[in-house]
C-alpha cells in the first residue's frame, strides 16, 4: 500500500479514536510517523476517555495473565520439588529416624542443666507428631508416660478449649496428660491472617525421663562428632 493511501487510512482510523499503537500494528508503520500523520485531529472527549479504558483494559488483562503465568511456574515448581522429595528420601528406616529425630533435638530439646528429663519444644504439628513416632516406637517410652504444655499469646485465651483439642487429637493423649497452658502476655499489634489456625507452642515431655535427657545429649555428641563439627 503507498505511503499515501497509509496516511489516509492512519487518519480515518484516528477519527475512529483508534489508539495510536493499535493503527501502528494494523498498518505496520512506525508510531512516530502515525503521530506526525496524525497530529492534527482532535479527538472528543468521549473517544479520549473511550481509549484511556481500553488502555486500562489491556494493562489490566496483561497483569492478568502475567499472575496467571507465574502462578503456573509456581505450581510446577512445586510439584517438581515434591516429586524430588519422594525420590530422593524414600522409605525412612529406624537409623534416620533416630538421625533425624537427634538433628531436631539438638536444635529444639531441653539440653541444660536446669532441665530435668526430656522436653521438646516447637510449633509445628509435624514435627512434634515425628518426635512422638520416635519416643514411642524407638525408644520404647509408654502413651502414659507422655506430656504436654501448649504456650500460646494471651490474645488466643477464648479459643484456648480449640487450641488444646487440636494437640490432644493430633497426639492422642487424654486430658490428664495435659498441663495447664501457658499464656504470654505482650501485646500483639499486628491482626495475623492465621489467627484461627494458629494452636501455639507445644511441649512435649516425658515423665521421670533424666536417663532418656542423657541418652538424647549421648545421640547429639556421637552425631557432632560422625560430622566431624569441631567445638569451640
Amino acid at each position: 500500500m503507498a505511503m499515501y493511501a497509509l496516511r489516509v487510512k492512519a487518519r480515518k482510523l484516528r477519527k475512529q479514536g483508534k489508539p495510536l499503537n493499535e493503527i501502528c500494528r494494523i498498518l505496520g508503520v512506525s508510531k512516530s510517523t502515525v503521530s506526525v500523520w496524525c497530529r492534527d485531529i482532535e479527538l472528543s472527549e468521549f473517544l479520549k476517555q473511550n481509549i484511556k479504558k481500553a488502555h486500562i483494559l489491556k494493562t489490566q488483562k496483561g497483569r492478568l495473565l502475567g499472575a496467571r503465568k507465574n502462578k503456573q511456574k509456581r505450581l510446577i515448581a512445586l510439584q517438581s520439588g515434591v516429586d524430588f522429595g519422594k525420590k530422593t528420601v524414600g522409605k525412612i528406616s529406624k537409623r534416620e529416624l533416630v538421625l533425624i529425630v537427634t538433628a531436631l533435638y539438638w536444635s529444639e530439646g531441653s539440653k541444660s542443666e536446669s532441665s530435668t528429663g526430656f522436653q521438646f519444644v516447637n510449633s509445628d504439628p509435624s514435627m512434634i507428631l515425628m518426635v512422638k513416632k520416635f519416643l514411642v516406637s524407638v525408644m520404647k517410652v509408654p502413651v502414659s508416660d507422655l506430656a504436654c504444655s501448649v504456650q500460646i499469646n494471651e490474645v488466643h485465651r477464648p479459643r484456648i478449649g480449640k487450641v488444646l483439642n487440636f494437640w490432644k487429637n493430633l497426639l492422642v493423649l487424654s486430658d490428664e496428660q495435659f498441663r495447664k497452658p501457658y499464656f504470654v502476655k505482650t501485646r500483639i499489634s499486628k491482626v495475623y491472617e492465621n489467627h484461627d489456625t494458629y494452636y501455639g507452642i507445644c511441649r512435649l515431655i516425658v515423665r521421670r525421663s533424666s536417663l532418656l535427657k542423657y541418652k538424647m545429649l549421648g545421640l547429639i555428641g556421637a552425631l557432632k562428632n560422625e560430622a566431624g563439627v569441631v567445638q569451640w
